[in-house]
């Protein structure tokens, strides 16, 4: 990055509320994921599972986010912001209220997917409302600030799964999502106004989803954005994954402790996009991700070779897998800003592209760690490096290419 300062206008004001609204809408994919994490071993008891069946429920949810995110963008260019929304609270609360009574591990991972389904709905929409209010770098800003309020997702639901576990079973941990997904409909419904324009409503009435989702298809700019974007979000996904087998299973942490490391890793992911949305106030968006690219390449390469040595342990390992989570941080809100700029009369349709793309892209990130597992973190790492460096190719290559 340019130690030179850029000539920038000054930042439009933060509405709070909506960004804490918005945050809430956006939580429903950590609440889901992070909180049964300390469940995990409970539920193959419960429900005499093996562990790959129980965390087959979590490739199953982030593929049910990846794919439900494609429906709808595209709605919510067509329909406006809010029936979307609470069409998928609606199904989110029912499909959580399955979990919590399935007996079966076979009838968990489908209620599992149909969460899913519900949930992704208020991050894909939650990306538009932001562009259809912001401009390019505010979009960013704004964006930073959702991961402010998200971001306390995975401090707080770990915890929270964990103190469920000691007063109540598994199920309850269900229960508590059911009752998160009706109190963000009831906010949706008396607290967000319609933000759609009507240019693009025009812009969707005039062509069928599969239309806009090929003309966004043929941007060569959106589409480095967007994988810059979706590997970068893959190498969370793969942490998220793989966390609980490496840090409680081969370095031998207690569940309590490993929901404290687990928040630690979440406030450094808070911190650096707080430090991103400092940096928009004197560089561009472009500028910060060329940066944190380079910068995330070079510290994932570094966990590598720390996993592949063995040296220093844990007391290496995890200090370099925070550093570089939080590189994470400062693409994440940058290439989703980037995108939506591309095309925003199908800013909806764009949100469901980074989306889908980015669930898609953990999923296969995931399960490819999952597949790769010896009992180290080398895996893990690889993955990782992997995605770094793919997202940084392509935002070098596409999105920032003259």
């Amino acid at each position: 990055m340019s130690s030179t300062p850029e000539t920038l206008p000054p930042p439009a004001p933060t509405p709070w509320g909506l960004v804490i609204l918005l945050g809430a809408m956006t939580a429903f994919a950590p609440m889901s994921i992070d909180m049964y994490l300390p469940a995990q071993t409970a539920i193959v008891g419960a429900l005499k599972a093996s562990q790959s069946q129980v965390e087959l429920t979590l490739s199953t949810f982030l593929a049910g986010m990846a794919i439900g995110q494609f429906f709808y963008g595209s709605a919510s260019d067509r329909f406006g912001r809010r029936i979307p929304i609470l069409v998928g609270c609606g199904v989110y609360t029912v499909a959580s209220v399955i979990c919590a009574l399935s007996n079966d591990i076979n009838a968990l991972i489908a209620a599992r997917f149909l969460q899913a389904l519900g949930g992704c709905a208020g991050g894909v929409v939650a990306r538009a409302i932001v562009r259809d209010n912001f401009d390019h770098r505010d979009t960013a800003r704004i964006l930073s600030l959702l991961m402010l309020v998200m971001g306390l997702a995975p401090i707080l639901a770990p915890a929270a799964g964990s103190l469920v576990l000691q007063v109540a079973d598994w199920r309850a941990i269900f229960w508590c999502l059911a009752g998160f997904g009706i109190l963000v409909a009831l906010a949706v419904a008396f607290r967000l106004p319609e933000s759609r324009s009507e240019e693009t409503a025009a812009q969707a009435r005039s062509e069928n989803p599969i239309q806009a989702y090929l003309a966004l298809l043929t941007q060569p700019k959106l589409i480095g954005y967007l994988l810059a974007g979706s590997l970068n979000g893959a190498v969370l996904f793969t942490y998220i994954s793989a966390s609980p087998g490496l840090i409680m299973g081969i370095y031998g942490v207690s569940p309590v402790a490993y929901a404290w490391l687990f928040g630690f890793n979440a406030v450094g992911i808070i911190g650096a996009n707080q430090v991103n949305r400092i940096l928009l106030r004197t560089y561009s968006p472009d500028t910060v991700l060329k940066a944190a690219s380079i910068a995330g390449v070079g510290f994932g390469l570094l966990l590598l070779v720390a996993a592949m040595s063995g040296l220093g342990g844990p007391w290496t390992v995890l200090p370099l897998l925070f550093i570089t989570l939080t590189t994470y941080a400062l693409m994440a809100g940058n290439t989703t800003a980037g995108a939506l700029n591309c095309d925003p009369r199908r800013a909806g349709s764009i949100s469901a592209l980074s989306g889908g793309l980015s669930f898609g892209a953990g999923a296969v990130a995931s399960a490819l760690g999952g597949l790769m597992h010896n009992g180290t973190p080398t895996p893990m790492a690889a993955v990782m490096l992997g995605c770094l460096v793919g997202s940084a190719l392509s935002l070098r290559l596409l999105a920032l290419k003259r």
